[in-house]
């Protein structure tokens, strides 16, 4: 399949490389502009073929006592993959846990130049920013990432979970979704872990540990082991989460609970800038009072930029 691109109105587009789907939206001077799209979409067209070169070893787990200078992996894109995912590597993750994140944060570079005012890369949800002094996005939160994506383009009626505004001093430039209602696997039962970073892929290998730490035995939960779900998957026989049936509070305050523990390691060892945290209704946040306001409302649950959402957002 043939990397394609098509504008989506004046300000983004959508460029689709296989399974990689990305929306792109940039502001600056026109010059500066034409020069960074040229620039992202050269780098973008390599960037499938190098992944699929290493994917038997982006498919494996990280060693539990692997040296982080022991990486094996050669591209750039594999290589943060690993990076991200290796603060974790006492737990079951492979480098395909950060994939949507380090492609956004590989792209995002070519707008890092003179003339630039702003960017995003928004892949599957999983999202990079580029943003110069005075310049600010306001992020929205869906919860619910079982909705469907036409629902989703035409969500600008709907409530958001939560919003909040990066603004250029902050040090997030990465915001990542992870859940069991998403388009990937999840050990948890999440409806979804919005985390935000000082890099997509930081916040994408975050996402889904944090996720999958939401959670508890209950009969009413479905696992299946996940290659019975999907052939090519990197989780192998792990038991991944189908179904979860409507909880009694207590026990989605506990899982929550657990997922927050998680998530407040990672904020103190700086890992990750804050989290919120949706399940069945109920939400927590860490860390979010140093980033900026966060308002919960109802509960649905998706990430988008001003424009309408493009995709699921998913680790």
């Amino acid at each position: 399949m043939n990397p394609t691109r098509t504008r989506i109105d004046a300000t983004r587009w959508h460029w689709q490389h296989g399974p990689i789907d990305l929306i792109l939206s940039a502001d600056g001077e026109p010059a500066a502009l034409q020069s960074a799209y040229a620039a992202c979409w050269t780098r973008f067209v390599d960037v499938l073929p190098e992944l699929v070169g290493e994917l038997k070893l982006l498919r494996q787990p990280l060693p539990a006592d692997a040296a982080f200078n022991e990486c094996a992996l050669q591209g750039t894109v594999a290589r943060r993959m690993w990076s991200a995912c290796y603060p974790y590597r006492a737990r079951f993750i492979t480098p395909m846990a950060a994939v949507a994140g380090s492609v956004a944060d590989e792209l995002i570079g070519a707008f890092a130049r003179e003339g630039v005012a702003r960017a995003y890369i928004n892949n599957g949800g999983d999202i990079a920013f580029h943003l110069t002094e005075g310049r600010q996005y306001r992020v929205g939160v869906f919860a619910d990432l079982s909705q469907s994506l036409d629902k989703m383009q035409l969500a600008n009626g709907l409530a958001l979970d939560a919003n909040l505004t990066l603004d250029a001093p902050m040090a997030i430039r990465g915001i990542a979704t992870s859940g069991w209602r998403g388009r990937s696997f999840s050990f948890g039962i999440a409806d979804s872990v919005t985390v935000l970073a000082r890099e997509a892929a930081s916040a994408d290998a975050a996402a889904t540990m944090i996720a999958n730490a939401v959670n508890l035995d209950h009969a009413g939960i479905v696992r299946m082991p996940a290659s019975s779900l999907k052939d090519d998957t990197d989780l192998g026989d792990q038991l991944v989460t189908v179904d979860v049936p409507s909880l009694p509070e207590p026990l989605v305050d506990f899982a929550l609970a657990r997922g927050v523990e998680t998530a407040q390691r990672l904020l103190e060892r700086g890992l990750i800038e804050g989290a919120a945290l949706f399940l069945q209704g109920r939400v927590r946040t860490v860390g979010m009072q140093r980033t900026g306001a966060l308002l919960t409302t109802t509960q649905r649950a998706y990430i988008t930029t001003e424009a309408p959402c493009s995709k699921y957002a998913a680790c």
